[in-house]
């Protein structure tokens, strides 16, 4: 281990603490478990909070017995220690590389300022490349070691852990080579060493356009890091016009047999021009695959991103290097001078024997570069620190540094180290030659010089672009059932054997394809109305056809296979139905027992203003014949508001008031109901009796009708016969179709309102083709400018499907229960207050009346009894006195 055993010096006290870096070990594992939670997206929000409650709690108590340790004198000098963590994965060369490199810096600047009173002491711990290792490494190198500031992080996952770590603890964590990512902003003690993902994007995208390529491949590695990385590069192909053709991603598992057969698809693609953001590990398997597939011959050119450039330590074999001739690389700018020189001699003789004889550290890395200034800055700032007239904090006096490095100058803006200069270099044979640098400035230092590319040629790839000079043939399989002949209506001249094609569907495709200067060869797909075979057969037949058009409904078993633009139709199914006529239409809108009440109701109003209002109202009284024709005719006149009878009586107001408002919600509410119902008759079938059409040979028919009889028909006439002979209760198909039948049958046939059951009709490309995208934006421009609906006017002769809601039902009385309840409550109220005030004004005589009509029958029942008893003549001049003096005593 050699610089380790030399330079690191642990704390006595390390195997003193077991039991307590255990606990900060299950601590350190349990917030690493929170973050990835977080990356993951899982959710448990009472788990997070426990975990971040005891993190908070141990943590506490960890760096309060750290912040009380964390400068140690040296026995008998004057001399301080501040002792800084590395967490280095000490078993690969990057890891290697910078900690070797930390090591001599220091010792270099020691040597060059040795009357610095202060020490930078190294403690180094191993993460062995796991996230979690790194973050206990930290926790204990801050428990045990009570260092002051941790050098680590070389992925995103793992700078996210450790600036977390220095956050709660207030040390600087200074990572190395990890992507810049807005997720890392929040954290204010982390310091970035890495490139300008920005400057890079710029330059990559200023390198394309120099040889006019419109298209790229970007081949990355599939892990979070690449990906995060490369988002900034992405964004910036799509800003200024660089198209990206297909993305494909490879892990470190990846065989060889899968790197091979995704080669293969990019170059089916017709792609020559690919952008490689990989590490070394994969790249160094994948540039043989793709040579294997004469991919690296003449006509393809590769671009290594910085990333993957400052990656490569120049340790790779000789069939590597011969697999990867011709590749251009963007690699971070080390200006040269005699101080690197100096270093990097003196840093390959501090290496182990063992390393440095097999070769598997060749060079200093541009990591190991940062890795020195950062080391030359932190001794620096503990320096500052430690004078008694300075309060700034050891974060504050790093990024205040200012010096010249072997990176050149040294200066942080904004807690980040950032390289924005990069030389393009060009690896030839088992060397390389620098063509050009790109500067910060956004521009290129100088022409680029010549480029070996691979095939050993320096003739310019002219890559894949778009619209060139030269028309290209399209191959296009085209359905050719001919079904429906203003949808699609391809043709084979028997002389010539030519195929063409029209139809609504075609001149939509040719008008979509046509800035793109292709002739189009049509050949005819004799598969039957299968489509799904269709796709298959597209993807299968790179080498034949380039893409299918006509009545193809986009679905997701297709899209397996090809790649669909948007749709150029109407989305969903829809019912059409022969119109139908009733001369009792009228009578629908309401239900028998609606419509009873409702007279009922009229002439329980019209009798009651006429019991309120006969007293003292001339019109309400006459004979009773006229009396009843008055009631009847009022009741039901408020039906049009045509009522001339002027109201004397309050209540009757009330009554006629409340009546009116409720005639006033039924006729509403008629009106509109049988304005649904003139308009179209709701379709009413027994699906155990009436069949129902659709297009023969139809998936999405079939799947939609499974639980009803179906017919299958072939043509629009077909349609048309089996609706007016009733073969059929009605069609159920897509709208294209129905459209085609609705514009040859107008006035004949209705459609209920469509469901969006299915996509709509796209055309069929291979995977990954880039007309996908550009056919879909001219589809999009001809329907925002109107042009798709002129064409489908033309085609359909100016009728799209006249599309309206189904008829509701009829109103039954049950809906309206509560208005007729207050209308009856409000008649039912009057009546009742108008015989109290008649029982007011006539009681006594009505009383009067009683006494007369009691008095008077019990005489007579006198009379009648003693006449049954015993009949006397004399009875009859007594009773008559008696008669005559009942009714004097009752006067």
């Amino acid at each position: 281990m050699g610089w380790l055993e030399s330079t690191v010096i642990y704390s006595k006290s390390y195997n003193k603490n077991v039991h307590n870096r255990r606990v900060c070990c299950f601590f350190s594992f349990a917030i690493g478990n929170f973050f990835l939670m977080e990356k993951f997206g899982i959710q448990n929000r009472t788990l997070v909070s426990f975990l971040i409650v005891l993190f908070l709690f141990i943590c506490s108590n960890c760096f309060a017995w750290s912040q009380n340790d964390d400068v140690s004198e040296v026995s008998g000098t004057e001399q301080k220690w501040v002792r800084v963590g590395l967490v280095l994965d000490l078993g690969s060369v990057e890891g290697k590389i910078v900690g070797s490199s930390v090591s001599l810096a220091l010792s270099d600047f020691y040597t060059v300022n040795s009357n610095y009173r202060t020490r930078i002491i190294l403690s180094v711990r191993n993460s062995h490349g796991e996230p979690i290792l790194a973050l206990a490494s930290a926790i204990d190198l801050l428990q045990t070691e009570g260092v002051k500031a941790i050098i680590g992080g070389n992925s995103l996952l793992e700078t996210k852990l450790l600036a977390e770590i220095g956050e709660k603890a207030r040390i600087p964590v200074i990572s190395l080579n990890s992507p810049v990512s807005l997720s890392l902003s929040k954290y204010s003690h982390l310091i970035q060493a890495t490139y300008d993902s920005s400057s890079e994007a710029k330059g990559i995208t200023a390198f394309i356009h120099e040889f006019d390529w419109k298209s790229v491949a970007l081949v990355h590695e599939d892990e979070d890091d690449w990906r995060e990385s490369m988002q900034l590069l992405v964004d910036h192909f799509h800003e200024n016009g660089v198209h990206i053709r297909s993305k494909v991603g490879f892990t470190v598992s990846s065989t060889e047999e899968v790197m091979m057969d995704r080669l293969r698809k990019l170059k089916d693609l017709r792609t020559t021009v690919f952008v490689v953001h990989l590490s070394e590990l994969i790249a160094t398997h994948l540039f043989p695959c793709a040579e294997k597939l004469g991919m690296m011959s003449e006509g393809f050119a590769w671009i290594l991103t910085v990333k993957s450039m400052n990656s490569f330590n120049q340790n790779l074999d000789d069939f590597s290097k011969q697999a990867m001739e011709g590749v251009v690389g963007f690699r971070s700018y080390i200006p040269m001078s005699k101080k690197l020189h100096n270093f990097t001699s003196k840093w390959r003789k501090s290496l182990p024997v063992e390393e440095d004889a097999g070769s598997e550290i060749a060079r200093l890395s541009i990591p190991g570069v940062w890795a020195h200034d950062v080391a030359w800055a932190l001794a620096r700032a503990a320096e500052f620190t430690r004078m008694s007239n300075v309060s700034s904090t050891l974060l504050e006096a790093i990024t205040e540094c200012r010096f010249k490095g072997l990176s050149g100058d040294f200066r942080i803006k904004n807690k980040k180290l950032l390289s924005n200069k990069f030389e393009i270099v060009n690896l030839i044979g088992s060397g390389e030659r620098r063509v050009g640098l790109w500067n910060s400035n956004g521009s290129f230092s100088n022409k680029l010089e010549t480029i070996f590319w691979p095939g050993g040629t320096i003739q310019n790839p002219q890559g894949l672009q778009l619209g060139e000079s030269k028309r290209k043939t399209l191959r296009v399989l085209v359905t050719s059932s001919n079904r429906f002949p203003k949808l699609v209506n391809a043709t084979t001249d028997p002389r010539t054997k030519k195929i063409t094609a029209d139809g609504f569907c075609i001149q939509v495709f040719n008008a979509s394809i046509r800035r793109f200067n292709y002739d189009v060869e049509y050949t005819l797909w004799t598969g039957g109305p299968n489509y799904d075979n269709l796709a298959y057969t597209l993807s299968t037949q790179k080498d034949k056809y380039d893409a299918a058009v006509g009545d193809i409904t986009i679905t997701s078993n297709r899209s397996n296979y090809v790649d669909f633009t948007i749709p150029f139709t109407e989305l969903g199914l829809g019912m059409v139905a022969p119109k139908q006529s009733s001369m009792w239409v009228f009578f629908q809108p309401l239900t028998l027992d609606l419509w009873m009440t409702s007279a009922a109701f009229f002439v329980l109003t019209g009798t009651i203003v006429w019991l309120i209002e006969r007293p003292e109202n001339t019109e309400f009284q006459g004979s009773w014949s006229q009396q009843i024709g008055v009631m009847l005719w009022f009741g039901f006149s408020t039906l049009v508001y045509a009522h001339r009878e002027k109201l004397k009586h309050n209540l009757s107001r009330f009554v006629v008031t409340v009546w009116v408002f409720a005639v006033l919600i039924l006729t509403t509410s008629y009106t509109a109901t049988l304005t649904s119902m003139m308009t179209v008759q709701q379709i009413r079938f027994n699906t155990n009796k009436d069949f129902v059409g659709h297009l023969s040979g139809s998936l999405i028919a079939n799947e939609t009708l499974k639980a009803m009889n179906t017919k299958g028909l072939n043509t629009s006439e077909d349609y048309a016969k089996a609706l007016l002979n009733n073969t059929v209760a009605f069609i159920i198909d897509e709208l294209p179709y129905l459209s085609v039948l609705l514009g040859e049958n107008p006035g004949r046939f209705l459609m209920i309102k469509p469901q969006v059951t299915t996509n709509g009709f796209g055309f069929m490309f291979q995977k990954g083709d880039e007309l996908v995208h550009n056919v879909s934006k001219e589809i999009s421009e001809l329907r925002t400018k109107g042009r798709l609906n002129e064409m489908a006017k033309t085609w359909f002769e100016n009728r799209f499907p006249y599309t309206i809601d189904d008829t509701p039902d009829p109103i039954d009385l049950y809906r309206f229960r509560g208005l007729f309840m207050i209308t009856g409550g409000s008649s039912a109220l009057a009546l009742a207050v108008v015989l109290i005030i008649w029982l007011r004004d006539t009681w006594g005589d009505l009383m009067n009346s009683i006494s007369i009509f009691l008095a008077g029958g019990f005489i007579h029942f006198r009379i009648l009894f003693a006449r049954t008893v015993s009949p006397s003549p004399v009875d009859e001049p007594i009773g008559e006195n008696a008669m005559q003096m009942a009714q004097r005593n009752t006067q």
